[in-house]
């Protein structure tokens, strides 16, 4: 299976930006694409019910088209930790449920490439005792770590990628998302945040998303490459 779990180095970090511009990549290429965001906080009340603005991103750019419910299967109101979303909802998440949907749509959806949005990051709950990282496990599945580029983003680039190989999984490459202008405006301290990046993350460079006026999938995707995976 070309299939890929997608984790950031912090909420806001760029996940979705980088899912999008790699899927659409890919459909440039004309290849079969497919992107879930299995858990969604943060979703908005429609005629169809709770959707999420992420969770349609991945949606669009997955070719053939596929319903809404298979992209997103759990949507919760709040935009607050997963795990307390389900609680205030009455839903407990469990992990091996979570699984069993995931096996069966990747079962029923094969496509050339795959891309699993979690949320936030690598460590974020889905109760007390299961995380993201226990979803990206049970699947065994490799690992694209999202870098929102800004103060601190070494620190938490770092621990992330100790994190996901300490599970046992493969960090098969990493992005960049410029989220804080102010970090890149130097361009030498820029390139040697990069650099000391790529040195410590052992991993390939998926691209680097500049600060974008108009962030989408199709103003990312020239500022990324699939050929790395």
């Amino acid at each position: 299976m070309n299939v890929w779990f997608v984790t950031g180095t912090d909420t806001d970090a760029g996940k979705t930006l980088v899912t999008s511009g790699l899927l659409y990549t890919a459909r440039q290429q004309q290849l079969s694409t497919l992107g879930l965001k299995p858990i969604a906080s943060g979703s908005q009340a429609t005629p169809e019910g709770l959707q999420n603005s992420d969770a349609l991103a991945l949606q669009h750019q997955s070719v053939p088209p596929v319903d809404y419910a298979t992209v997103n299967p759990i949507a919760f109101a709040p935009a607050i930790a997963p795990h307390l979303a389900a609680l205030e909802a009455g839903q407990p998440l469990e992990i091996s449920t979570i699984v069993s949907l995931l096996r069966e749509t990747l079962s029923q959806t094969p496509r050339d490439i795959t891309l699993i949005e979690g949320a936030g990051g690598w460590r974020v709950p889905l109760n007390e005792q299961e995380d993201f990282a226990d979803l990206a496990m049970a699947l065994e599945l490799p690992v694209i770590l999202v870098v929102g580029l800004k103060l601190g983003c070494l620190n938490h680039a770092r621990l992330t990628a100790e994190a996901i190989r300490a599970d046992g999984l493969v960090l098969a490459g990493w992005a960049g998302s410029v989220v804080d202008p102010a970090f890149a405006a130097d361009t030498a301290r820029f390139e040697a945040n990069i650099a000391h990046l790529n040195a410590k993350l052992a991993a390939p460079c998926l691209g680097i998303i500049p600060h974008l006026e108009a962030p989408n999938a199709a103003t990312a995707a020239p500022c990324l490459s699939l050929e790395p995976l």
